[in-house]
Parts: C-alpha cells; structure tokens; sequence
C-alpha cells in the first residue's frame, strides 16, 4: 500500500485500532511516514481552538439558564464542592496523634473529629498512606500503630 496516497486513511486506521483496544504491533507506528504523522498532529491542533470556541458558547448560554430559574425562583445547583482545610491531612494528623498512640481507623475518626473535611470514600486508605509516607513526622510504635514523632 502506498502512504502518501491516503495518508488518512492509515492514520484514522492506526488510531481506530488503538480506540477498538488492539495493541498496535511494534511496527505500526513505525511504518506510518513522520510527515503523516506529524500532519496528523498539525490536525488535530486546529481543532482545539474552535473547540475552546464552542465550549465558551455554551458556558455563556448555560449562565444565561443559570440567571432565568434564578429569576423565576428556581435553584441552581452548583458544581462539586472540594472541602477546604485549614491545615493538610500530615498536619492534622501529627495535632490529633501528639502524645498518643492510635492505629490507622483511630486516627482518620479523631482527624475528622477535630474537624478535618473530606468526601473520600476510601480516607482510612489515605490516611495510612499519609503516615507511611511522612516517616519524619510519624513514627510507628507496634503493627498498625502510630504517633507523632
């Protein structure tokens, strides 16, 4: 098959096969011409900015809704809300295990009773990965338990 006649074509075949979950072979990028390739690039970077365009438009639009339910008494419901700390996890950590000795449950109970905030589902996981990676703020006393050092 020749490349330069339908340059296209093998690179929506090679990115097809990449979206269908096939593994391209060690050769099927290497086969395709770095002008192909870069052409491909060059394509795909005129499309951002109409993209941006659009999106702006849209925005702009969904404001507008936003500002009419607003007008007629509805309520807007907003985006995700991340909570805000006023310290991070370590530090909290290190306040709440000061003369203590807790395991790792313990621990994330006590932080969040001291007033930390978090929507993790899995915040036991991130609290014990927060306290083996801080080894120079906590120090592990026994299997499971830690204070601060």
């Amino acid at each position: 098959m020749c490349w330069e006649r339908d340059e296209a074509f093998v690179v929506s075949e090679f990115v097809k096969g990449i979206h269908m979950g096939r593994r391209p072979g060690p050769s099927s990028l290497s086969a395709i011409p770095v002008t192909t390739l870069q052409a491909e690039i060059r394509r795909r970077q005129r499309s951002v900015t109409p993209l941006t365009r659009r999106r702006e438009k849209l925005l702009a639009k969904l404001a507008t809704l936003d500002a009419q339910i607003r007008e007629l008494g509805g309520n807007v419901p907003g985006g995700r809300v991340r909570p805000q700390n006023s310290t991070n996890l370590a530090e909290g950590l290190a306040a709440v295990l000061k003369g203590k000795t807790m395991g790792v449950s313990e621990a994330a109970d006590a932080v969040l009773k001291a007033g930390y905030q978090t929507n993790a589902a899995n915040f036991r996981t991130i609290v014990n990965q927060t306290l083996i990676k801080n080894r120079s703020m906590f120090k592990k006393v026994g299997r499971g338990q830690y204070t601060a050092a």
